[in-house]
């Protein structure tokens, strides 16, 4: 199994893509924060309602069935899904107001610069591992609003599919990846919804950022995966993850685990191990895996990001006490406030990451000898992983073919919604 000790990354060591990445400007962002907050004073009850009932799902694991059934009913998986598309539908916007439009928090690349910048920074080491070929097709599940999706395609030219769950999110990205003159495709489907919508080794490359603690059976996915890319294809996954100084025997490793979930939006709780096995069950070869930025932790950059989200939230109670705003924006930041000190404590202690990264590789493809010498003659397994996998997987080749038409009317249903 390939492995990288360091938790640090230096960026001058990998290809560096062709295209300078662009910072968005303060008019661009005064404006994605304004529109957002437009949407939110315009929320209803039922939407604020059920943005607030949303949360029962943190407070459940994909891997207690039993406990799922008990409190969502037969029918558990459709209900997660539902929670998840009301709760991404208001937090996308709550997360717009402040640096997180792209929802997530990074590895700390550039501890000087800023979130945003460090999104960049992080968005272009993915560019890197990727090593894709000219006009690349590249698959992003949990796209959310399509802002890395046009970002690899600034570096790239690629192509990016993206898939999600929330109509909300996905109508933002066809807008915006129309208004940068990108025509990258977006997809609304739920990741535990399989087989996936495309057709045999479609894809040149894929990437995820923190949206498979989302998924409730990560070797089914995986073998999707495995299933939509080419020979060759590499992917690179940055997640959240429960470390080994985790005990989850321990009553305060367990409130703190009870009080993060909600904030990341975590319904399973994988290990780096469990993700490995999933790849390289499916036939993957694992090339690095490691906690991602400067000495691994994202403490800095929460403590930043909390003071932030404090000082807004104290204008909000001010602002809704006189009456200029809506009551409900008082509940929403104070819920999306709740237990950050437990977010940082947990990080500070290693107990869990939101930044893990791991690069794996499907065999085949020109690239075969310079990845094993990348790997340093590591991950043996995986071969055999790969040629027991074939036979499992011919059952669903051709369930996950679609035809074209589909996709197109779907992207033009999101375009008539944005």
């Amino acid at each position: 199994m390939a492995t990288q000790d360091t938790a640090t990354v230096d960026l001058s060591t990998t290809t560096n893509p062709t295209k300078v990445s662009r910072q968005p400007g303060i008019y661009e962002r005064l404006n994605t924060a304004l529109r957002s907050f437009r949407v939110l004073k315009d929320l209803t009850p039922e939407q604020v309602d059920s943005f607030m009932k949303s949360y029962v799902i943190y407070d459940l694991d994909w891997a207690n069935e039993k406990q799922m059934i008990e409190v969502l009913g037969p029918d558990y998986q459709k209900k997660v899904g539902q929670c998840l598309s009301d709760y991404y539908a208001v937090l996308n916007h709550l997360c717009a107001i402040g640096e997180l439009e792209k929802m997530y928090v990074p590895p700390i690349l550039d501890a000087s610069a800023s979130v945003i910048t460090n999104q960049i920074l992080y968005e272009e080491l993915v560019a890197s591992e990727l090593q894709l070929p000219p006009n690349a097709k590249v698959l992003d599940i949990g796209c959310g609003r399509g802002r890395v999706a046009a970002h690899m395609t600034e570096m790239t030219d690629a192509h990016v599919t993206g898939l999600n769950i929330d109509t909300d999110q996905l109508a933002s990205a066809v807008e915006y990846n129309k208004l940068v003159n990108f025509s990258n495709t977006f997809v609304h489907q739920d990741m535990n919804e399989l087989p996936l919508p495309f057709a045999n080794e479609h894809f040149d490359g894929f990437y995820q950022i923190q949206a498979f603690s989302l998924c409730k059976d990560l070797p089914k996915l995986c073998d999707e995966l495995f299933r939509v890319l080419r020979p060759g294809a590499r992917l690179s996954l940055l997640d959240w993850a429960s470390l080994e100084a985790y005990n989850p025997k321990d009553p305060h490793h367990q409130e703190l685990m009870r009080c993060v979930k909600p904030i990341i939006g975590a319904v399973g709780t994988p290990t780096p191990e469990s993700m490995i096995a999933a790849l390289e069950g499916a036939g993957f070869r694992m090339i690095r895996h490691y906690v991602g930025g400067i000495n691994g932790l994202q403490a800095p950059f929460l403590e930043r990001l909390k003071s932030y989200f404090y000082t807004a939230r104290w204008a909000m109670q001010g602002l809704t006490t006189v009456g200029l705003l809506p009551m409900h924006f008082r509940t929403l930041f104070n819920r999306m406030t709740q237990d950050s000190d437990a977010f940082i404590e947990a990080d500070r202690t290693r107990l869990i990451t939101t930044c893990y990264h791991w690069v794996a590789e499907k065999p085949g493809g020109k690239r075969d000898s310079s990845s094993a010498n990348e790997e340093g003659g590591v991950g043996g397994g995986s071969e055999e992983a790969g040629s027991r996998g074939e036979g499992e997987r011919g059952g669903v080749e051709a369930a996950g073919k679609v035809e074209a038409k589909a996709l197109n009317e779907q992207s033009a249903e999101l375009e008539a919604r944005a």
